[in-house]
């Protein structure tokens, strides 16, 4: 994930070893009360939507369904939340049943339904980052944000209507979707300042993480409550507002922006003519297939992808599963490890910026540092739950840790695009995009089969 001469002459990257030099970018408008900032906000809500879109379906699923639950492990002790109990289970399943439909699917059709959203995703990205620097990402990413939360609202019909029909709104709305999240990057080349790239991103990004958070720690109250279908009318209801929001408040250029001020516009130039990159599109194709730290980045876009799709996939199923937990607890305990991300995520930029600005660390180490702790960590973590599965306590608190150490990577290879070629930012996060749902396309789907093996 390092930042390399190489990259810089061939990519299009910072100036000399990595470091920015600051001392010639004065400001009279820094902080958090900035249009910039607002902005990263705006960005925030959106994809805090689209993140709820994305998961609804995985909190969702076991209420869908009859035949969700796994056999109990025979080893496993006795310790349990205080409500949970298979006669809690039976009786929260005839609950569902009179409320909405439930569907006989199978776990190979329900491991295809969870990877659908990612089937055609990777075939969106880089026609979205042409299509932003065409036509702005304003329209288009606003327009994306109001067509993926109206099919969102139609998704109870399309499983009324066969498994078939939803796949297939699905894979459209996850295309739509690749092409909000990766059009949305071509703001930042224009937007953000090298010194505050970090944390403006990260707030940005964190909308994923609370939507994570909101639609687990929600979504199954809803279905127990009022059924699952307002898991999809609720949350795509929202985002229609957000879309209505990202109209009236996003502006694609500080040059364009009706209510910015004079010091903050000149502030943002200035800093951004000191990469000496300004936004252009004759990306070097050849030298991008020979650099070595992009194709780091691309690699470790997948292997995340998979992690991150398989643990938001089936942990609400994992944890009624295994743990025993009711659906509507279970949403909840899968809830907890997104609230030490959110926590987690935005400190994490604010401190890589400190590190940088401070001059107390070089740029390539603080990537390098961010991204081995947010991917080593997380491991040891995740592969201990197998052993700890019979406690309930200890694999809630493996997860809190799992989730809290990944967030760092936001800071670390996740932004790390942005310095090795800022010009060419929206090509890069279309290609990182790429490998991310070609991950998502497959480990699901993968989980699925391996799961159905084990009934």
């Amino acid at each position: 994930m390092s930042t390399m001469v190489e990259a810089e002459a061939t990519v299009g990257g910072i100036v000399n070893d990595g470091t920015l030099n600051t001392a010639q970018v004065q400001t009279s408008k820094k902080g958090f009360c900035s249009v910039r900032h607002g902005l990263a906000l705006i960005v925030h809500l959106c994809n805090f939507s689209i993140s709820t879109q994305q998961m609804n379906m995985s909190i969702a699923m076991p209420a869908m369904v009859s035949n969700t639950a796994l056999p109990s492990p025979a080893n496993a002790s006795t310790e349990r939340p205080p409500t949970d109990s298979q006669h809690n289970w039976n009786e929260t399943l005839s609950e569902f049943k009179a409320m909405a439909a439930m569907y006989n699917w199978s776990p190979e059709i329900q491991g295809i339904i969870l990877s659908s959203v990612n089937y055609g995703s990777f075939l969106a990205p880089i026609p979205s980052s042409y299509l932003a620097e065409m036509f702005g990402t304003k329209y288009l990413s606003g327009a994306g944000m109001f067509i993926t939360s109206v099919l969102t609202l139609f998704t109870p019909l399309a499983a009324d209507t066969g498994v078939i029909f939803l796949i297939a709104l699905r894979i459209i709305q996850g295309i739509i979707q690749v092409m909000l999240l990766t059009g949305q990057y071509s703001i930042w080349p224009r937007w953000a300042p090298p010194l505050e790239r970090s944390h403006l991103i990260a707030i940005a990004a964190s909308g994923s993480v609370l939507g994570s958070f909101i639609i687990l720690l929600v979504g199954g109250q809803l279905c127990q409550t009022v059924g699952w279908p307002y898991v999809f009318y609720i949350f795509g209801g929202i985002g229609c507002v957000c879309s209505f929001l990202w109209f009236a408040l996003i502006y694609d250029d500080p040059m364009n922006h009706p209510f910015i001020s004079t010091s903050e516009k000149e502030y943002i130039v200035c800093s951004l003519a000191q990469e000496d990159s300004p936004p252009g599109w004759t990306p070097p194709i050849k030298a991008m297939i020979k650099s070595l730290p992009l194709w780091s980045i691309l690699i470790f876009h997948f292997s995340d992808s998979w992690l991150y799709f398989v643990m938001m996939s089936y942990l609400p199923t994992y944890i009624s599963s295994v743990l025993q937990a009711n659906i509507r607890d279970s949403g909840m305990l899968s809830a907890l490890p997104l609230v030490s991300i959110c926590i987690c995520i935005v400190p994490g930029g604010l401190l890589a910026d400190f590190l940088l600005s401070r001059k107390i660390l070089r740029l390539n180490t603080i990537r390098k540092l961010f991204t081995a702790i947010g991917v080593l960590l997380p491991c040891v973590f995740f592969t201990s739950l197998f052993w700890v599965r019979s406690s309930f306590s200890a694999t809630v608190a493996l997860l809190i840790l799992f989730a809290a150490a990944k967030s760092l990577t936001q800071s670390g290879a996740f932004v790390n695009f942005m310095d090795i070629a800022p010009r060419y930012s929206v090509l890069l996060r279309g290609l990182s995009q790429i490998f991310c749902y070609i991950a998502g396309a497959i480990s699901p789907t993968v989980s699925g089969f391996f799961i159905s093996q084990l009934l």
